[in-house]
């Protein structure tokens, strides 16, 4: 319909896959699935999920409960899990689930890592509604139910590369954005999609602070073919569970062969454009972040190599470096969208 106006859990505590194939041990646990405190009272419990019992991985079980929302308890109901071979799945050891969401970049909450879990208490995911714009047939402001209602949700195992040289494995729940841009009908002259993420002065503190160094709101694009790479998910789930809010709910983009701050949080606007979009990175520093952003161990931030990473979580006695692969290794999926580019020059 188109509308025109968690507490300390260590890694070896999280559910095992053993459990989560068993609906009956599952179910047998009492436990319900929940967004967390900053969300309570909007989004349902997923306990009764029929498919979803077979995904690779859940949220730990300790997580606040709420009230349901019939529509969100139905699209969480039937997840396909991921499969057991690449390019939706890496087979590598996941990031518990605490350090998927307590470290964190989203500077609307604050510019250290631990701030968007400890300043997000305030923000509401529900009610939601992303406009769509430009160069498409059907334009107008949609409610989030009506984005998501078509779809069907999936898991997916990805690694995450953020520029800063640190990387996680996420097993996220969301849908092909392809399968989204379809609905809207973009015209010939549609060569870009710019996305924004929203402004909540009330609920966003990193946005009222007198330090913050970007220009609200954050805008992020993609280049159509890359939009439309079956490898590219709208998010609005992880470890089979809601999106907190500061890992960008309710919904969210994944592009897993770019660095982390193309993936923009909390999506509010997506507009269809002919011409390349400004982006907050860019912007600020083009000769820092380019445009494409695609993981390159050949070329090196000013503050950061890229031809090393550290896999999440560590310690200060036990830290975890690789090499890190072009295209973040998913060249053979996404190589061939940059053929005849320099990637030294266009990065």
């Amino acid at each position: 319909m188109l509308i025109k106006k968690p507490a300390d859990i260590k890694p070896s505590e999280i559910t095992p896959e053993s459990v989560y194939r068993n609906r009956r041990e599952f179910m047998a646990a009492g436990t319900r699935l929940m967004l967390g405190a900053a969300v309570a009272g909007a989004l349902p419990s997923i306990a009764n999920a029929q498919d979803g019992d077979r995904l690779k991985a859940r949220a730990p079980t300790t997580m606040s409960r709420s009230a349901p929302a019939p529509w969100w308890q139905e699209k969480f109901a039937d997840i396909k899990p991921a499969p057991d071979s690449a390019p939706f799945y890496t087979g590598e050891t996941l990031t518990p689930y605490r350090d998927v969401t307590r470290y964190n970049n989203f500077y609307e909450f604050g510019m250290d890592k631990s701030d968007p879990s400890s300043n997000s208490g305030e923000f509401k995911a529900d009610p939601w509604s992303v406009e769509i714009s430009g160069e498409v047939a059907k334009p107008g402001t949609y409610h989030l139910e009506d984005i998501l209602k078509p779809h069907a949700l999936e898991e997916r195992i990805y690694r995450l590369r953020c520029v800063e040289a640190w990387s996680m494995v996420i097993p996220w729940i969301g849908f092909p954005l392809a399968d989204l841009i379809k609905r809207f009908e973009p015209t010939s002259k549609a060569k870009y999609v710019e996305f924004e993420t929203i402004i909540d002065r009330d609920a966003m503190p990193g946005i009222r602070s007198r330090f913050a160094i970007v220009d609200w709101p954050y805008r992020e694009g993609l280049r159509m073919d890359e939009a439309m790479n079956p490898l590219t998910l709208m998010v609005v789930g992880l470890y089979g569970n809601y999106l907190p809010p500061q890992n960008g709910a309710p919904m969210r983009l994944i592009v897993p062969w770019k660095y982390g701050f193309k993936s923009i949080k909390s999506i509010v606007r997506i507009n269809f454009r002919e011409t390349k979009p400004h982006t907050t990175w860019n912007d600020l520093q083009a000769n820092e972040y380019g445009f494409y952003a695609n993981v390159n161990p050949a070329v090196h931030h000013p503050r950061w190599r890229q031809d090393k990473e550290r896999r999440l979580p560590q310690t200060l006695f036990s830290r975890q470096y690789m090499d890190t692969r072009l295209f973040n290794g998913y060249g053979e999926q996404v190589a061939s969208m940059y053929e005849g580019l320099d990637l030294m020059r266009n990065f």
